[in-house]
């Protein structure tokens, strides 16, 4: 996903939900806390997970899925989506919230999207650990997006089991590597 259409899926859900205001939680909030170009392995994904600031009940989700989520014809047209989360979709270090990175620009045309810092969401896609989120990682690690001393600190700090932890420590270790 292009820079251009994350933003068109926030434009469009903040207008799905009538607020001025999302957090991003997914892959794609690298297009909203890091400058530059991002890796391939960073842009293959054709959805933004979206969710409103307070959702409890998940309620708005719903809404952002029925509009423009997969298979919506928003997605149709455009070949993209945003799928409607809940933050307690992705396991996240403590803390999180106070790190989220503020995103506004000209193509959100006022709505701000609070995206996950990239180490954040790192610890998160490597605890998920499925295959795309393995490259992911790797691709954050080699490119120097993410710092490992940073990665090994925020990983004390999320509620995961030891042998998860050491896993995705031995994952910093062997990727910082080379």
């Amino acid at each position: 996903m292009k820079r251009a259409e994350f933003e068109h899926a926030v434009r469009a859900a903040a207008a799905v939900l009538a607020v001025d205001e999302l957090l991003v939680i997914g892959s794609q909030t690298l297009h909203g806390s890091v400058a530059g170009d991002l890796p391939e392995e960073a842009l293959r994904s054709v959805e933004v997970d979206i969710s409103a600031l307070e959702d409890p009940e998940g309620k708005k989700a719903d809404l952002i899925d029925g509009a423009i989520g997969e298979a919506s014809m928003f997605h149709a047209t455009f070949g993209y989506y945003a799928q409607g989360v809940q933050p307690v979709t992705a396991l996240l270090p403590e803390g999180w919230r106070d790190r989220l990175v503020r995103f506004q620009t000209a193509g959100t045309r006022g709505v701000v999207a609070w995206c996950l810092e990239p180490h954040d969401l790192w610890i998160s896609k490597m605890i998920a650990g499925r295959p795309k989120d393995l490259e992911f990682g790797r691709a954050l690690l080699e490119r120097g997006i993410v710092n490992p001393t940073q990665l090994l600190g925020r990983l004390e700090h999320v509620d995961v089991d030891e042998p998860v932890r050491a896993r995705i420590a031995g994952r910093i270790a062997a990727w910082s590597a080379g």
